[in-house]
């Protein structure tokens, strides 16, 4: 069966040129009719990938405990407006909203958005949160939000699923990475760029950045200091900005060819925290970067995991132990995914 979308990536690149890697990712993922996102379910075990609430219930919990800290901190406001962002099916949300359940004050001050364009995940996650009694609002965008009441901000994997733009060192220029097709999609450079704010670097090395993550950052930290509140973010990154190429795609859970596939394979990278942490420092705002082994350890979750072990099977407190080591050991999640946390 061909691939509509890959024919019509195509027709536009021999109709106008190149495209930037942006250009091609914003296609693959959220083209209106074919994009990734828009037609399909990409979790769990028969998706692409598995994010951290889907391995178990105490990843959102803890996320709950976080946000429950933040309305506490931010007075114990009378309404407080959580905004999640990329919620997947749900999973973390439904589970942090059973901890905000054991607070009544806070559940009462919650209402609850939802940022998200997929159809078909907005169907999983109203049935994964059927059981909240408040109204619960999907929106498009952040521009849609309110501004009447302190907000907090939660994301996990979700800058990732956000494009990059490519630039390749090329003799004592930089070059912009584009795509063309010559009887296959490949890469090609482009003209050379302005490289006022670009690294030292080896010829040939990749430098990444993202103006769409910085642009989602700058608006969160801009709610944030108007109205009061708090940003989450944790995703796979690294701490330090530097060069290399982590533009990746995933299908099935193994890593496939990003240039093959259009619409059926999740296009991904990593996060530069740096640059999104200076971002925030210049609106003023307080930021701090950890590994997620370290944040989860701060909110308590080997105490919780004690506490739901001891009325557990041994089956289900092996399922828990197994967790643990998902989130928190160095190879597997623990030092790879960073965590991102601003306050107002």
């Amino acid at each position: 069966m061909p691939n509509t979308l890959a024919e019509i990536i195509r027709r536009q690149i021999e109709s106008g040129g190149p495209i930037s890697v942006e250009a091609y990712w914003n296609l693959c993922l959220a083209h209106p009719e074919h994009g990734y996102y828009i037609k399909k379910d990409p979790l769990g075990a028969g998706g692409d990938f598995t994010t951290a609430p889907e391995i178990s219930q105490l990843f959102g919990e803890m996320i709950g405990v976080w946000v429950a800290e933040e309305w506490h901190r931010l007075g114990s406001s009378k309404k407080l407006h959580l905004v999640e962002c990329g919620p997947g099916r749900g999973m973390l949300m439904a589970d942090l909203l059973r901890i905000a359940g054991m607070i009544p004050d806070f559940a009462a001050s919650l209402h609850v958005h939802l940022v998200e364009t997929s159809p078909s995940l907005r169907e999983k996650q109203s049935a994964a949160l059927s059981f909240w009694q408040k109204d619960i609002i999907w929106r498009e965008s952040l521009a849609d939000l309110p501004s009447d009441a302190p907000i907090v901000f939660i994301g996990n994997e979700f800058l990732d699923a956000l494009p990059i733009r490519q630039y390749v060192r090329s003799g004592n220029d930089w070059r912009e990475r584009l795509i063309g097709f010559e009887d296959k999609f490949l890469f090609l450079l482009g003209n050379k760029i302005d490289a006022v704010d670009m690294p030292d670097a080896e010829d040939g090395a990749i430098f990444e950045v993202s103006p769409a993550r910085q642009q989602v950052i700058d608006e969160m930290a801009a709610r944030i200091k108007k109205q009061g509140g708090a940003i989450l973010m944790i995703d796979y990154g690294h701490s330090k900005s530097g060069v290399g190429d982590t533009f990746q795609a995933v299908q099935k859970h193994e890593f496939a060819n990003v240039l093959e596939n259009q619409g059926d394979v999740d296009l991904t990278s990593h996060i530069d925290f740096a640059r999104l942490a200076l971002d925030i420092l210049n609106q003023e705002i307080v930021v701090t970067l950890c590994t997620q082994d370290e944040f989860l350890r701060r909110v308590g979750v080997m105490q919780r995991a004690e506490q739901l072990k001891k009325n557990a099977t041994v089956k289900q407190a092996e399922g828990i132990d197994a967790a643990l080591h998902r989130f928190l050991d160095d190879d597997q999640m623990g030092t790879l995914f960073k965590v991102l946390e601003a306050r107002s």
